[in-house]
Parts: structure tokens; sequence; C-alpha cells
């Protein structure tokens, strides 16, 4: 969940870290559910009528403007909606509460034609002005350094890329106005982040972090800090043909991998995520209960600060490669449910290229080579929870490619951090080596080469600032889909292994432990849940 011509450059900026932290840390003394006095716990809400999804982390909002997580979208799209929407088994573009749209011949404007007659679930009208008044606090200069995605959807246009003005010509329609073509535009307004739209009203009283109203299948009930948080079934939404089954849907945060297991296969939840393949025959062999496994749109990865004295150099990274048995890493793992990365991109990004080298293993050549840099120690960081690319959590990869180290006389220091605490040390830069990853938006080669383009260090983790790799990022957005854009980010990618700011270690299939009696979702392959299909057997 990234940048140039519409890049993330505003991402996570160090204040904005510390902004949205405090945000949460303010709120979280007093969740919605406290506000309105509604039931705390899944307790107030049980049975064939209710969907309990367990994800091992709370969100960090429900603001579209300020979460950049998987565990806040997964909640988000049940309540917010976009212009336009993802199909269901891919990321082609359809309509959602825009009926339609034209893109002008020189690629500058976008015409939406609104749906007519939708509602806000706080009555709000669902109008063009309403769409603006979204968008429009996230262009600059209006937009802050804890909105994440403002910049990658709306881009910067001081920089000469994104949005130029939005107009609500009338109610039901709406015209957005670029400064530069950008080919990725229409995919990246169907995103689950800054693009949803919610009510105007509920924007300009400052509640949407912990009580969101958008104009989507379900409505927000209440948010327990620390246990779950509720929603039930928008009994007006507006598209009859897809009105949820369900009643209710439960997000239950639960940390721990065993844990969540555990509450799948004693029925305290009917579907969890953040599994990983040690798991698989357990939730197998409990009888009611399967896993499901999906093409993920993922890269997990090994990250150097490019900017650090020990691995300013090229030389000192490709040595670190050279030590690291990315096969073996990724089958012990990982197993099945995870594939060796020869590319930056997943299969399932549209340019994925298989013949991309990377650095071989070679840990001989890697010790005699570190030896000859007087490198001896790294210092390393890493999250302590499981992530969708690595649902073995940060912890364990880096204790990994520490015993690959080890062997070739290198020690590494390792501090892991709870996720928030975690994107705040990333940002400050103080580490050697650090470990990231990536899900992706929108199924463009842009959303995933752009990462090693952005200004932003909370982005860019390994801080990588080259040139004639962000002047061809420029030129690859700006070129429309074909053979020529492919062959652009074809060479994105070999300057991305020549110059390894990263070891890329592997792709990750998507894994949800689910009850047997509930059919129905889908699990998208941007990484989140879709519920208003879902059903289930009492």
């Amino acid at each position: 969940m990234t940048s140039s011509a519409l890049s993330r450059r505003g991402f996570l900026k160090g204040s904005g870290l510390a902004a949205s932290a405090a945000i949460l840390a303010g709120c979280g003394s007093k969740r919605a559910s406290e506000a309105t006095g509604s039931a705390a716990g899944s307790a107030a809400v049980s049975g064939a009528d209710t969907i309990t999804y367990g994800q091992g982390a709370e969100p960090r909002s429900l603001d579209p403007a300020i979460y950049d997580d998987g565990e806040s979208a997964k909640v988000a799209v049940q309540v917010y909606e976009n212009l336009v929407k993802y199909e269901d088994d891919s990321t082609e573009i359809v309509p959602s509460l825009a009926d339609s749209w034209e893109i002008s011949d020189d690629g500058l404007t976008y015409t939406f034609h609104l749906h007519e007659g939708v509602k806000f679930t706080d009555g709000e009208p669902f109008t063009a002005d309403a769409v603006k008044k979204n968008y429009d606090r996230m262009l600059e200069p209006n937009r802050t350094d804890d909105m994440p995605y403002a910049s990658f959807v709306f881009g910067t246009p001081s920089e000469g890329t994104g949005v130029d003005q939005i107009t609500a010509v009338d109610d039901t329609t709406l015209e957005i106005h670029l400064v530069a073509p950008n080919t990725p535009f229409l995919r990246t307004l169907a995103m689950c982040t800054a693009p949803v739209i919610a009510s105007p009203k509920a924007i300009e009283a400052g509640t949407l972090g912990e009580q969101p109203v958008g104009t989507g299948p379900f409505v927000f009930k209440s948010w327990t800090k620390g246990s779950n948080i509720v929603l039930e079934r928008n009994e007006d939404y507006w598209d009859k043909d897809n009105m949820p089954s369900v009643k209710n849907v439960v997000f239950q945060f639960i940390a721990e991998n065993a844990s969540r297991v555990q509450a799948l296969t004693t029925g305290t939840c009917d579907l969890i995520d953040g599994i990983d393949d040690s798991v698989v025959d357990e939730i197998k062999g409990a009888d009611g209960y399967d896993v499901w496994a999906g093409e993920g749109m993922t890269i997990n990865y090994l990250a150097f600060n490019t900017q650090s004295d020990t691995f300013k150099d090229q030389a000192a990274r490709q040595a670190v490669a050279k030590a690291i048995n990315v096969e073996e890493l990724v089958d012990k793992l990982y197993g099945e449910y995870g594939e060796v990365a020869n590319s930056i991109m997943p299969a399932a990004v549209a340019d994925y290229t298989s013949d991309i080298e990377q650095t071989a293993y070679d840990p001989d050549a890697a010790k005699k080579e570190l030896a000859d840099l007087g490198i001896t120690s790294v210092k390393c960081i890493t999250y302590s929870n499981p992530r969708p690319y690595n649902p073995k959590n940060g912890q364990v990869l880096a204790e990994t490619i520490q015993g690959y180290l080890s062997e070739v006389g290198v020690t590494m220091d390792i501090t892991p951090y709870d996720w928030t605490a975690y994107k705040e040390e990333v940002s400050k830069g103080d580490f050697d080596i650090c470990f990231y990853g990536w899900q992706g938006d929108n199924g463009d080669p842009d959303n995933f080469m752009n990462l090693l383009a952005d200004s932003d260090p909370a982005m860019n983790v390994a801080r990588f600032d080259d040139a004639d790799y962000k002047a061809l990022i420029d030129q690859a957005v700006a070129t429309p889909d074909g053979d020529e854009r492919e062959g652009l980010y074809h060479q994105l990618e070999e300057i991305a292994a020549e110059k390894q700011p990263w070891v890329p270690l592997n792709h990750t299939k998507n894994l949800v432990g689910q009850s047997t009696k509930v059919t129905g979702w889908v699990f998208h392959t941007t990484g989140v849940i879709r519920l208003e299909h879902a059903t289930k057997e009492a």
C-alpha cells in the first residue's frame, strides 16, 4: 500500500507519523463505542446473522485520508465506496458510485457521471460537490503530512504531477483535470484508501477516524479499543442488487497467530487472516474448517539503508545479498504458499517478467567481500507482527537472515518493534537493514516500482536516490499501456536488481482460514475482504 507522477511523496513523513500516532492515542481513550454507549465486545452480536473476522492488528484509523494499512482498509471497504471499483477477481475497473466516465483525448480530463439518489448513512446526499470536498482536502495546499496516500492518488502539481483542479459541473457530473497524463489514474481511483468517499458532514466534524460514514453496504456501529469493531447492514443501501445477506459484521483484533487459529476452530471467529503454512493442516484437520489460498499481489523484501555508512556502496549491498540463500529461506519460512521473488513485481501485475537476474547465492564470495570491506556487524530493525506479505512476522524473518550473515562473519543486531512504532523507527533511518513489504494497491506496475523513487523515507525505506531510475519512472507513468510501457518497467527492474537497494525475497499467497458455514465472501488480490455477499449457515 506508491509514487512519482502521482507519487506518495507526502507519505508518512516523520511529523505525519507522529501526528497520526497522537491522533490515535488521543482518540483511543474514548472509542466510538464508548462515546455512543453501545455494547462492547463481540458478545453484542452473534449467530447466523453475524460474521466475525479475526485480524492480527487494530486499524490505525478509519478516515480514508489517514489510514494506510490493510487492517484499516478491510474494515473501511465495508463502509465506504469509490467512484469506480475493481472486479472481484481482478483489478479491471467497473462502475460504482459513478455510472460512467469519459477521458479526454489528451488524457488530462476525466468526466464522471454519478449515480443519482445515493445518500450517505448520515442522510447527507451524495453529489459531485461531496466528492469534490473529499478530494480537495487531499490536494495541495490543503493536505497534511498525516495523509499518506494523498500525494499518491492526487499527485504534486507543483512538481508537474497529479490533479490540477476538480470541478463539480452539476450534482451528478464531476470533472477531474490532471497536470499531465497518468496511465494508472483510473485504477488508482478504485483503491481502498484516499479515493474512497466519506460524508462531507463527517469530514467537517473531524470524526471519521473513529466513526466512519460512507455510502457502503454496512454502517459503522461501534469500536471497542483493543477488542473489535462492529458493523451493521445498511438497510437503506442504494445498490439493492448487492444488499448484504448478514445483519452484522465484527472485526476482532487477535494479535497472536495461534490465538486466531484457536478463535476460528472454537467458533469465536468465522474467518481469519494473517496465517501461514504452519497452521494449515491444523485448520483443515478441524471438522468444518478449511483454508482458502489465493494469488497475492505482494512483495516481501530486505531493504538496505543506502544512505548509511555501511551500505551506501553498491558492492556492500551485493555482498550481503550473496550471503542469503533466498530459495532455502522461502521454502523454510513459507513453504508452498510463498514464491521466490525474481522480480519486484508479482505475477498478478500485468508487466511482470520472469527473466530478471537477482544476485546469486554465493556465501564464499560474500565472506571474502564483506571482510575486504571491513563489514563485521550491522544494525537491523524489524516488526514483530505478521503482515500480508510476511505472515511469519518480521522478527522470525530477521533472525533467519541473521543466521545467514553469521555464517559469513557478520553479526546482525536485531531490534523488533510493534507495527506502529516500527513505522516511526523506519522514518528516523537509524538502521543499516530493515524489513518491509508491499501489498499492491491497484494492479499497476508503477505501484511497485515507484517504491524506489519516492522521496519520502517512510515509503522508500531504502532511501534509494537514483536520477536515472526516477527519470524512467516519470516516463513510464505517462506512457500508455502497451509494449513500450512494459519495456520501461523491465529496465527499472534491471536497475533495481543491479544496484541492490533491496533483496527481494518472496511473493506470498493470501491465506484465509474459514468456517465452511460461511460462503460468498471475496478476498481481493489488493488485500481486502468483501463481505456484502457473504452468507452463514445457522
